[in-house]
């Protein structure tokens, strides 16, 4: 497999550099019982960790937009204080983390998650330190696709597209960096799968956070 040249990384959050499923089940499975819908099984609602929620609301859930919104600031109430710490940082992200600032690259992270949650996260496992930027969903600003917030991202870091690749684990990240012209690394250890990965012509595919850092 031919080394990748880019000097900046932009990660994913979710199945990227943590686990957060439980805690993002368990908010929807809250948010459904509030609103007095069915509460689903967890394993029905894997599906809704990894894309925008307000996508998924509408999308999977067959939501109108307005009741999305209330969806969402309802899932909010318990994931911003109980779900975001349903959380743990996937084995070897650390040490990956540090080979490739070994090697002098840039890092960042872009995330479908609120900007503000995501921060949370880092900060509180201590991985904030390895990014120069962390870009989230700013819907009310009008970031609210993964594109978008790549956008911003290398807007604020001052990047130039030839010089950033991006790492994550579902489609969702592979169509929002391939719609700026940027390649994709998609992970097996998180959400996604090879097919799908397949399916979206990911530009490496790769099984560990060592191969990620081999990558370099």
């Amino acid at each position: 497999m031919d080394k990748c040249k880019q000097n900046i990384i932009l990660f994913d959050l979710d199945g990227t550099l943590t686990d957060s499923m439980e805690g993002v089940i368990r908010s929807v499975q809250y948010m459904q019982e509030k609103k007095g819908m069915k509460v689903w099984d967890f394993e029905d609602l894997r599906f809704i960790v990894g894309p925008p929620l307000f996508e998924s609301f509408t999308k999977e859930l067959a939501m109108a937009p307005e009741e999305a919104e209330e969806a969402t600031a309802i899932f909010r109430e318990r994931y911003s204080t109980i779900g975001l710490f349903e959380n743990e940082v996937f084995p070897g992200i650390v040490e990956m983390l540090e080979e490739l600032k070994k090697k002098g690259k840039r890092m960042a992270v872009a995330t479908s998650k609120k900007e503000n949650l995501a921060v949370r996260i880092l900060e509180h496992f201590d991985i904030a330190k390895y990014m120069e930027v962390i870009g989230g969903d700013a819907r009310e600003i009008g970031r609210d696709t993964k594109a978008k917030v790549i956008d911003y991202v290398l807007e604020t870091m001052g990047a130039e597209k030839e010089d950033v690749i991006m790492v994550g684990d579902r489609k969702f990240d592979i169509i929002g960096a391939h719609a700026l012209g940027i390649p994709c690394i998609a992970v097996e250890w998180g959400y996604g799968d090879r097919a799908e990965f397949e399916a979206h012509d990911a530009d490496y595919i790769v099984a560990t956070t060592e191969d990620v850092a081999n990558l370099f």
